[in-house]
């Protein structure tokens, strides 16, 4: 997987330098020049929109794999004044300013996939998705749609945290991982607990907790959660230790999972598993401790709805706490 890429948009020359990325990164991808054309399109757009309409613009380009087709999810994030009609901003010569108004029209056509979620005075998030193929949805075999943010701390080019997740028809596994600390010691010892993770993912969620704890003792060790989704009989099982926070929130329930105190590695007094009930319209949220825990998605009217990686980027936008790595997982099941 390659990325992310966070770029500040919030003059006119740093939509060029958006682009020239977007582009070099599919075509490491492997998208040809008509798809690169297209991903050039959709991030040119989507940053003067942020430039000419919004405060504090951001966009996160980072890769997605589907079918074994590869493609990129470009995120737009501001603090702007947000849309009060977001179904007539979309349509073709639309404009809040002095503009042609072709912009979101132009993203919608172009991409694979579109979702937007604005709530006034508070700010707009846009998803889009482009592949460098066609991929029909009836060959989709992941039961859960999964949307991250990851991003490290400011002055940082590494990330200590790291997630994985494992699919399967009747089972899916997600993984949240935050190595102590920053920088390239602690990516190295999350990066070490994805890899258990792949190789364990046979087992219960407690099982490869145990399992990495004794791989992690030579690295400075991390936080690390593990949930399985059982579709079957409808329920979560839930290990974890250190300050992942996590929760399975419904319309007309919260339950926040259980993780016992300690470092996976050095200093773990408890694995125990925990089990949560499940749904098909419930929608598991897992962050690192980058992101503060007072967020509540009932003051976001229908964004519990949302595609994941919209939920992820507003959950990262209004409570990153700027001073650390943050990784934000959202998953639910697809349509």
């Amino acid at each position: 997987m390659i990325g992310p890429v966070a770029l500040s948009i919030l003059e006119p020359s740093q939509v060029g330098e958006a682009r020239r990325k977007a582009i070099a990164l599919v075509g490491r991808l492997g998208f040809n020049e008509t798809q690169q054309g297209k991903v050039g399109i959709v991030v040119t757009e989507i940053a003067n929109n942020l430039v000419q309409h919004a405060r504090d613009g951001l966009v996160l380009l980072q890769s997605k794999f589907k079918n074994d087709i590869a493609g990129i999810e470009i995120i737009a994030l501001d603090s702007g004044p947000g849309m009060a009609n977001i179904d007539e901003c979309w349509r073709d010569g639309f404009s809040t300013g002095e503009t042609p108004g072709n912009g979101l029209g132009a993203i919608t056509r172009l991409s694979a996939f579109v979702d937007i979620y604005s709530m006034p005075n508070l700010g707009t998030a846009i998803v889009a998705q482009l592949w460098a193929k066609p991929s029909s949805n009836s060959l989709l075999t992941d039961k859960l749609e999964v949307g991250v943010v990851g991003l490290p701390k400011t002055g940082e080019e590494i990330s200590g945290d790291a997630w994985a997740t494992y699919q399967q028809t009747t089972r899916s596994l997600l993984l949240v991982a935050d190595g102590l600390g920053h920088g390239p010691q602690a990516a190295q010892a999350s990066s070490a607990a994805v890899r258990f993770f792949q190789e364990n993912a046979s087992m219960n969620s407690a099982a490869i907790v145990e399992a990495t704890h004794g791989a992690l003792r030579s690295t400075r060790g991390a936080a690390m959660a593990i949930a399985e989704v059982d579709f079957e009989h409808q329920v979560v099982h839930y290990t974890g230790v250190g300050n992942i926070a996590s929760r399975i929130l419904t319309a007309q329930s919260s339950h926040s999972m259980v993780s016992h105190n300690g470092t996976v590695g050095h200093d773990v007094r408890k694995i125990h598993e925990f089990s949560y009930p499940w749904s098909s319209e419930a929608v598991l949220i897992m962050h690192s401790d980058g992101l503060k825990t007072q967020w509540h998605l009932e003051r976001y009217p229908g964004l519990l709805y949302k595609h994941p990686s919209l939920i992820a980027a507003i959950l990262y936008r209004d409570f990153n706490r700027g001073r650390d790595d943050v990784t934000v997982l959202v998953a639910r099941e697809g349509e």
